[in-house]
């Protein structure tokens, strides 16, 4: 059964000021790409509401390259990542992500903001951008204002955008070079199919290591927890260590940290087991010296 479309009213905006003034009025929720809103709707499940579009709003895509950052506009699309030469090369799981988030169709038109505020903890992108130390730019009445990507999910589908506050890009901290340190970037998605399949676990990881210490390490988990989830207890259970001894102690860490469920595409156990299963690979993997990223 699908929604009753005369139950929902759409205002195209035109700017970012048009978008903020429809959002103070606490009626109107932003749509962007609109890929799981049409989900929802056609399976007559979204409530009646009002929506105004950004879609059009120019300042809200594309990617601008700075010296220490790179900025990602929120409505800059999962094709636009995947073929972005600098995020191909510096923040390369991005891309991986990107190009897992559903057909050809779905990149076309999802976006990055949309992904990250629709909070899924079932999403492609967020454990990239927990592993990149990813900053969240939002624009509301008092201006714009950044949040840790770390601390942005507060709960199931709840975020710290406030309902009259819109994200207007995503912005990556830039690798500072160095011939001494070693970078091993893995981001791995185990689903029901290799394409178009939701993650019934994913996991990306950044590690910067001398020698076999980690120098540093971001992690980032999907469908763990009731939220996207970003291993720091995990990650600073390798900071400072010989890569050697500190695997056993970071899988035992990774274990407290999650918290999976049981749904209709994966069993609590089996999400443990993989996860723990995946982090073990990519740690032996990466003290070894074969750890490539991954999209399997």
């Amino acid at each position: 059964m699908r929604a009753w479309l005369p139950d929902f009213t759409v205002h195209v905006a035109r700017d970012v000021d048009d978008v903020l003034a429809h959002l103070a009025d606490g009626d109107w929720l932003p749509l962007a790409g609109g890929t799981d809103v049409m989900v929802v709707l056609a399976a007559g499940q979204l409530p009646a509401a009002k929506y105004v579009s950004i879609w059009g709003v120019p300042g809200l895509r594309g990617i601008d390259v700075r010296d220490d950052e790179v900025a990602i506009g929120s409505l800059t699309t999962y094709t636009d990542v995947s073929q972005h030469p600098v995020l191909a090369r510096e923040f390369p799981m991005l891309g991986v992500a990107a190009r897992l988030s559903g057909a050809a169709a779905i990149q076309n038109r999802g976006t990055i903001g949309g992904n990250v505020a629709n909070a899924s903890p079932a999403a492609d992108t967020p454990p990239a951008l927990f592993a990149y130390g990813a900053e969240i730019e939002l624009v509301g009445p008092g201006g714009r204002r950044r949040v840790p990507y770390a601390d942005f999910h507060t709960g199931y589908k709840t975020t710290r955008r406030r309902p009259d506050e819109l994200i207007s890009s995503v912005l990556l901290p830039r690798p500072r070079p160095s011939t001494a340190r070693r970078r091993v970037q893995v981001y791995r998605k185990v689903g029901t199919r290799k394409a178009q399949a939701i993650a019934k676990v994913g996991l990306a990881v950044a590690m910067d290591l001398e020698g076999d210490v980690v120098i540093d390490c971001g992690l980032g988990l999907s469908s763990v927890a009731a939220v996207p989830l970003v291993g720091s207890r995990t990650a600073s259970a390798l900071r400072g260590r010989s890569l050697a001894d500190a695997i056993d102690d970071a899988v035992r860490a990774l274990a407290s940290e999650i918290h999976p469920i049981d749904d209709v595409r994966s069993t609590a156990e089996y999400r443990r087991r993989v996860a723990e299963n995946l982090w073990r690979d990519v740690l032996e993997a990466t003290l070894a010296g074969r750890a490539p990223i991954d999209a399997l």
